[in-house]
């Protein structure tokens, strides 16, 4: 396989053969990320993108090389980074998609990292065709509900966007995963954050929501903010409180993760029916003393 280092995929992908599609990000300008820095964005031709997955055939078969035996060792998902593969054109990936279930016939999934900011230019049709080819979810970061907040990490669209294509998603047919990024607010707008997200989420109702922490990572330009302390990171207990009053908030019907070595306490379950034993799971993490979590900076994740 040919792979532009670094490579990164969601947790929930760990099974997924992954198949790069893009190289870096085109957006790029988040100021809390430091996933792509450095790494010059560009789009591979679909014929080598073609070849990657004939050379996935032939290393793998029709197997997932160390594959969780829960998932009966074939390869039924695939996940296409870098970041912001939904910007390549309709018909490139409907070609690509359709390949890749010729390709492998128990494939059962396509997912990809797709942006608020570059959905945007697909319409409803063209994600319906997106999803008839195959492509069955995609992973969104909201990152925060608040304009302020979006604004100042430059997420490149604003809280109104986020809802309509997060719906546009729906819509299709898609599942949307939405990410979350518990702390991005800082000590000052941690209120507004949890409830301005949890308000973007109830209008989207996404099928998951995923918690992420943000610590500060050094390439990250955020981080700048954060040595000069002018950025005050929330303590373990403030960043549980901003998770309570997200839940509080949130009327929707969907899977709530903290799947991610960021977070403080694994808090997950089905919503709305364990909101409260969730509820209940972080009142027991505000008893514990804050010296038991996890250290403040994680170098790389």
């Amino acid at each position: 396989m040919r792979y532009e280092e670094p490579v990164y995929r969601p947790p929930s992908e760990a099974n997924s053969l992954l198949i790069q599609a893009t190289l870096g990000c085109p957006h790029n300008q988040c100021t809390f990320c430091g996933m792509y820095k450095g790494k010059k964005f560009r789009i591979r031709p679909v014929s080598e993108i073609k070849e990657d997955i004939c050379l996935a055939k032939e290393s793998y078969g029709d197997s997932v090389p160390e594959a969780d035996p829960s998932f009966g060792g074939h390869v039924e998902t695939m996940f296409f980074p870098d970041g912001n593969t939904i910007i390549m054109k309709t018909d490139q990936l409907e070609e690509i998609f359709k390949f890749a279930y010729q390709t492998f016939p128990n494939l059962k999934r396509i997912t990809l990292y797709g942006s608020a900011k570059i959905i945007k230019f697909k319409t409803l049709e063209e994600l319906i065709r997106l999803r008839k080819a195959g492509l069955k979810r995609i992973h969104m970061g909201l990152e925060s509900g608040n304009d302020r907040i979006l604004k100042k990490i430059q997420k490149g669209a604003d809280a109104q966007t986020m809802t309509e294509i997060g719906q546009r998603v729906k819509k299709a047919g898609m599942e949307l995963s939405e990410y979350v990024l518990i702390g991005i607010g800082g000590e000052k707008l941690w209120r507004e954050h949890a409830v301005d997200t949890a308000d973007v989420l109830n209008a989207i109702n996404p099928d998951f929501i995923r918690l992420r922490t943000w610590v500060p990572v050094p390439v990250a330009p955020l981080y700048k903010d954060y040595e000069a302390g002018d950025f005050k990171l929330l303590s373990p207990h403030a960043a549980l409180r901003e998770i309570k009053l997200l839940l509080e908030k949130l009327e929707v019907s969907s899977l709530f993760l903290s799947d991610h070595i960021s977070n403080f306490v694994n808090i997950s379950g089905h919503l709305p029916r364990d909101k409260k034993s969730m509820l209940k799971k972080i009142d027991e993490g505000l008893q514990l003393d804050e010296s038991s979590f996890r250290t403040e900076i994680i170098e790389r994740l």
